[in-house]
């Protein structure tokens, strides 16, 4: 069985003075938001386009391992990156932004081929990230709480090398594994409300999104899983058959490579960002703004910052804590809040926890597999 939760105990701070400060941060911040973050999004995306490009077209030296890399890199950056902030609204409200580059417009219709192309289906990633995830980190309704989606794991009687073993296979798979069929049952089931994140994973598992004939079933094949197949392995090998059919097979097996890397690195930066014997679930919901801040706080870890390079390999979700406070900021924002977000919990008492991601891919798994289990506070507690 997996250990007994810690109860956390730290002491809370001044909630009011806590959030005067963290808005007053916001407004100093959001002064430097313009034109120039709309540029970097769109080159960002084109940058994407050419790494997908540019590894299909190396497959016609034949079979090396650049090709899978630079479309996996391509594929990542459009997710974490590019439809990630977009989604949140990061270029909402600026002069002149495109509405295709609006948190209502973007991946739209035929635009989602354009700028999002994945297995998630946009509309149902909106609900079940933006929505659940942001409005109850760590929290019940939460459909993102690792802790929860695998208590299954946690508490079955398998023997840990076959529970590490089955982590890293989903590792990479997670994107349609997991991810599709989530977001979908989410969007299914808006309006209906769920009691607690374990109960939503039940439901999700109890819509058999595997079969078509169920109403989540179908939404995950034909807005998901099928769409997404035919883009990647269908569509991007087929531009190679002109030059013959050895070269579309050499750019099959670079694309699924490809895929099978992408879902490594998004689950490597994704997954680690909330979970940890560190970090705290909370039982019941919290009120107030103060409350709000301190919980995606306590709830959140970053990753190094500050190199740009790595900022990009990370999707800058290694600053997934200013991320959590203000969803709707700009990668280049995060860089600049930062600094001050940790200075302000410093000053107010509040942990900030900072540490590679490989450290917090540990700490996950170890959730994960059940060898160490989330703080948790009392009841009644911010």
């Amino acid at each position: 069985m997996p250990p007994e939760a810690r109860t956390y105990t730290a002491p809370f701070p001044d909630l009011e003075a806590f959030a005067r400060d963290l808005d007053a941060l916001r407004k100093e911040i959001d002064l430097l938001r313009g034109t120039a973050d709309i540029r970097h999004l769109r080159l960002l995306s084109l940058l994407a386009w050419a790494l997908l490009l540019g590894g299909l077209a190396l497959s016609l030296f034949g079979f090396n391992p650049l090709s899978p890399i630079l479309m996996a890199l391509a594929a990542s950056s459009r997710w974490m990156i590019v439809a990630h902030h977009t989604s949140h609204g990061a270029l909402d409200g600026l002069p002149n932004v495109p509405t295709a580059w609006t948190s209502s417009g973007f991946a739209q219709g035929a635009r989602r081929w354009l700028q999002w192309p994945d297995w998630i289906e946009p509309n149902a990633w909106n609900r079940e990230h933006n929505q659940l995830h942001h409005g109850y980190t760590n929290e019940g309704p939460d459909p993102d709480v690792v802790e929860a989606q695998l208590q299954w794991l946690r508490e079955s009687s398998w023997p840990m090398p076959l529970r590490y073993l089955f982590v890293a296979v989903m590792a990479c798979a997670w994107r349609w594994a997991y991810y599709a069929p989530n977001t979908a049952s989410c969007l299914v089931e808006q309006g209906r409300g769920r009691a607690d994140a374990g109960a939503l994973a039940d439901t999700a598992r109890a819509n058999r999104p595997w079969s078509p004939f169920t109403v989540v079933g179908r939404r995950v094949w034909l807005y998901s899983w099928l769409p997404y197949a035919v883009f990647q392995f269908g569509v991007l090998p087929a531009l190679l058959l002109p030059f013959g059919v050895h070269f579309w097979f050499v750019a099959l097996v670079h694309v699924i490579l490809a895929d099978v890397l992408t879902n490594i690195q998004t689950f490597i930066v994704i997954v680690p960002n909330h979970a940890g014997e560190d970090l705290v679930r909370w039982p019941d919901r919290g009120r107030g703004k103060g409350t709000w801040y301190l919980r995606q706080i306590l709830s959140s870890a970053n990753y190094h910052t500050g190199n740009p390079l790595g900022d990009w390999l990370q999707g800058w979700l290694n600053y997934q804590i200013e991320h959590h406070i203000w969803p709707d900021m700009t990668p280049h924002q995060y860089t600049l809040a930062a600094p001050k977000v940790r200075e302000l919990c410093a000053r107010h008492g509040v942990g900030y926890i900072q540490e590679s991601v490989w450290t917090r891919l540990h700490k996950t798994v170890r959730i994960m597999v059940g060898q160490a289990t989330m703080q948790v506070p009392p009841r009644g507690t911010p």
